[in-house]
């Protein structure tokens, strides 16, 4: 399950999707050419390590592709600042537009118009609830939570109390984590009572909660966080303060799961304070986008089925097509694996 190691986003550009049905061969124009269309890149928050590792992969991967990258706005986790740059962007000539919406109801009207005006819209790790996009790039959510429910079950033998630091229920993500954790918990782990806290993927939230329910609950011995780059850092401070945060070894340890797979979890999994996280695709996600990005405008198509890159390319909806890229869990076995991108960003 290792993630696959990094390469030239020109590289991928040559080399056809087993699931391109355009007719148009690899990496040529279709349409006038990507190469030098103005392609836009909206970040989605600068306040979670996973997104800032993110945002050092798009101008890298861009550059080695020769694409003409229009400086990246921010929306800063706000729907009405991501309208507002993308309004912004189209004015100043975007072609393609990538964007990661975290409200993920609310961005259908903008979807419409970016339709109606032929910009192609590629939504990176996020889907639309409504409204089309040319491609999502992401990861499957629901294994997410998925993996960590059997994580956590078989840590904790079947039995104990397991907090979960929910993300935004307003975004798919979020849903599809806190969805999938729920129904295998209740199926296949009667025994664990789980304390789900929504917290709107605000780390003070969660922290917060986490304070609470050990107050109420001092035998909590799982902690599920759907998003370590912004639950790590005060998920371990408090734990710490409580003198919780001991090894694997230790009966007080609290067996925690996290999703993302940035170097801070890492480094937390080798120092015994976190047990496992699931590896998503930083960049991964930065190189497919920018490569959904060129094929659009390049006029290409893609159907259901295998890629040439390890995904499996998803029909979600009519119309809607979802390029979900492998995310592995890291545990104490792999977190030295070379391949990972939590062990290869920086270096």
């Amino acid at each position: 399950m290792n993630l696959l190691r990094p390469a030239l986003l020109a590289t991928a550009l040559v080399v056809s999707l087993a699931a391109c049905d355009s007719g148009t061969a690899p990496g040529t124009a279709a349409s006038g050419g990507a190469q030098g269309a103005p392609i836009a890149v909206d970040l989605p928050r600068a306040d979670s390590d996973f997104w800032n590792s993110y945002a050092k992969y798009i101008p890298r991967f861009a550059k080695d592709s020769g694409l003409n990258l229009m400086t990246p706005t921010n929306s800063q986790n706000d729907i009405a600042k991501l309208v507002a740059n993308t309004q912004a962007l189209t004015s100043q000539g975007a072609k393609a537009i990538v964007m990661a919406p975290q409200d993920t109801g609310a961005i259908a009207t903008t979807l419409a118009q970016l339709e109606q005006r032929k910009i192609p819209v590629v939504a990176v790790d996020t889907r639309p609830d409504k409204g089309n996009v040319y491609m999502v790039v992401r990861a499957d959510n629901r294994a997410y939570g998925q993996k960590a429910c059997e994580f956590l079950g078989a840590k904790l033998g079947g039995k104990g109390k397991v907090i979960e630091f929910q993300g935004a229920l307003s975004s798919v993500n979020g849903r599809d984590r806190s969805e999938a954790f729920a129904e295998c918990m209740s199926s296949k782990f009667p025994g664990i009572t789980v304390f789900a806290e929504p917290t709107d993927w605000e780390g003070a939230k969660a922290s917060a909660a986490l304070q609470t329910r050990l107050a109420q609950h001092p035998d909590i011995n799982g902690i599920y966080m759907q998003a370590g780059g912004v639950f790590l850092a005060p998920t371990l401070q408090l734990l710490r303060t409580k003198n919780l945060l001991v090894p694997p070894s230790d009966p007080k340890h609290i067996f925690v799961v996290s999703n993302d797979g940035i170097p801070q979890e890492f480094d937390a999994i080798r120092k015994g304070e976190i047990d496992a996280t699931v590896s998503q695709p930083a960049d991964l996600y930065a190189k497919y986008a920018l490569f959904y990005a060129k094929a659009a405008v390049d006029g290409r198509t893609f159907q259901p089925g295998k890629t040439d890159h390890g995904s499996t390319i998803v029909q979600v909806r009519d119309g809607l097509l979802e390029d979900q890229l492998p995310a592995p869990l890291v545990t104490k076995d792999n977190v030295d694996d070379s391949t990972l991108w939590g062990n290869q960003i920086g270096k």
